[in-house]
């Protein structure tokens, strides 16, 4: 009965989300999760030894999280609230929706406007297919840290450990970044969030392609694409989902950018097969939706076999 509770749990958390999306108006747990980083770096950075006390920070803020959600998560309305948050399904699909709308009005100025809130690259010269194919890969990366990753630590260790990657997402975003500023200092954030998301941007990549196949999109090339190119990225993750994206839609993505007025070379992943167009955003975000679907599906169903296989 408290397993079937558990995964009622996380159904609501995840319905919730599909309804409301990123709560604005309600204290978010990663505004918190931030400002305690922002605390932690202000009085830490300064040390000589910058990958010693970057891992006193991780080490801190994931205690931290951890500690609170234990206790947090004996309240059940509380319980599901955080649950709730630790999903960007429908914040990811509304984003994308908005540069595919931008685009389809013609205003290429708005349109990279609106991505440079979604991407860390440079924006301010973008040609529109570069728009469409930037938004593709960050639903497509997303699609892992957003969704199916959180949805994987959740299943195996509730709110404590799903938040506890949240925060581990968090500290990545905020400190792991190589330059000359965070490139010692952050080293244990950006290699820890490599680490956590090792496992999850792979189960995401094979139910992608489930999805894709669900979808009636090509598959089969979805599956050559992930085998060939999975590992086309200087992330050993991002490429996972990326890869399925390019193969289902018979296109390419990747390739480098200007990163802070830095050009910064990356290979390119699928093939270039025909031009993408803005439709492909569309298209991006329901392999996006119905591997979340699909996932929470299948979670689920290991997660009570394996119940019933040790009863």
């Amino acid at each position: 009965m408290n397993s079937l509770v558990f995964i009622l749990k996380i159904y609501i958390a995840y319905i919730l989300d599909l309804i409301f999306g990123d709560p604005y108006v309600i204290p978010h747990p990663v505004q918190a999760i931030g400002k305690l980083i922002s605390f932690l770096e202000k009085r830490l950075i300064g040390f000589s030894n910058k990958k010693f006390f970057g891992m006193i920070l991780n080490i801190t803020v994931l205690a931290v999280t951890f500690t609170v959600c234990y206790f947090l998560q004996k309240f059940v309305i509380v319980e599901i609230y955080l649950m709730y948050t630790v999903f960007s399904v429908k914040c990811l699909g509304d984003e994308g929706r908005k540069v595919y709308r931008i685009l389809k009005e013609g205003n290429l100025a708005k349109a990279r406007k609106e991505l440079s809130y979604l991407v860390s690259r440079d924006t301010e010269s973008l040609e529109k297919n570069d728009i469409i194919r930037s938004t593709m890969e960050t639903i497509s990366e997303n699609t892992v840290d957003g969704v199916i990753a959180p949805m994987i630590y959740m299943f195996i260790g509730g709110l404590p450990l799903a938040m506890v990657y949240k925060a581990i997402n968090t500290m990545d975003s905020m400190v792991g970044y190589k330059n000359d500023k965070y490139l010692y200092f952050g080293r244990c954030a950006a290699k820890l969030d490599d680490f956590a998301n090792y496992i999850p941007a792979r189960v995401a990549g094979i139910c992608m392609i489930v999805a894709a196949y669900l979808l009636s999109l090509d598959a089969k090339k979805a599956w050559k694409i992930f085998k060939r190119d999975r590992y086309n990225h200087l992330s050993p993750n991002s490429a996972m989902t990326e890869s399925v994206t390019a193969g289902a839609l018979h296109i390419q993505l990747g390739g480098g950018h200007f990163y802070f007025g830095k050009w910064v070379p990356k290979d390119t992943i699928g093939d270039d097969i025909r031009q993408v167009e803005p439709e492909d955003i569309v298209q991006t975000n329901n392999l996006m939706y119905m591997t979340a679907v699909l996932s929470i599906l299948v979670f689920a169903l290991i997660y009570l076999l394996e119940l019933f296989i040790k009863s």
